[in-house]
């Protein structure tokens, strides 16, 4: 039996590139969406053996996908092929139960047998993406940011003083000051712009955030 494929890409460039690789009896592409929302209702109506899907989509990005697929159809194997191989993309969508993770770059032949793979439930991660998720297991483990302290730094990162944030947050100057300290001791450095870093680096800050 061919396996049931659906490629979810928001670009339909992509998709029509992808159906290509999946054009003989091995394989039976019943159905493509442009966002994981779309998905969400292309799975229901067509029963999948694999989605194949991208990350970063409007209405509904490929980590919240998996987690919605992980709900309501937990037999189906999401794989992840997308640009980005950063933790901060690559774990979520790990832990929220993708079957693999490949990059865009991977050729058309490893793509295929990686499909089938993920129909067996085998877990199948580009060399870069293994790289990642071994880093991190390997590095100890830093306490999370609650909310406030994210918001501190997010405003420290784009330059701001502690009396600015402060005023924008509506809090004392040692309230930031306290809060900066949290901070330090939680990602393990000695100062703001080693904080800054540290935080763009785990993904706890992307640019523009």
């Amino acid at each position: 039996m061919p396996i049931r494929l659906i490629i979810v890409d928001d670009h339909p460039v992509v998709r029509d590139g992808l159906r290509g690789i999946f054009t003989d009896d091995a394989f039976e592409v019943v159905g493509e969406a442009g966002d994981g929302l779309e998905a969400l209702a292309v799975v229901g109506r067509t029963n999948p053996d694999v989605v194949l899907t991208d990350l970063r989509m409007p209405r509904m990005g490929g980590a919240e996908l998996i987690r919605r697929l992980q709900e309501e159809a937990p037999g189906v194997r999401v794989l992840v092929l997308t640009t980005y191989d950063n933790d901060a993309d690559v774990l979520p969508a790990i832990e929220e139960g993708a079957t693999g993770y490949l990059l865009k770059d991977t050729p058309r032949a490893e793509l295929r047998r990686a499909v089938q793979a993920a129909a067996r439930g085998e877990t199948v991660l580009s060399p870069s993406v293994a790289g990642v998720l071994t880093q991190r297991i390997r590095a100890p483990q830093q306490q999370a940011l609650s909310p406030r302290e994210l918001e501190v730094l997010s405003l420290v990162s784009r330059g701001a003083t502690n009396r600015e944030v402060a005023r924008k947050l509506f809090i004392t100057e040692a309230t930031v000051k306290t809060h900066l300290l949290h901070i330090f001791g939680k990602l393990e450095v000695n100062d703001r712009a080693a904080a800054v870093a540290a935080a763009y680096e785990t993904g706890l800050l992307r640019p523009g955030t």
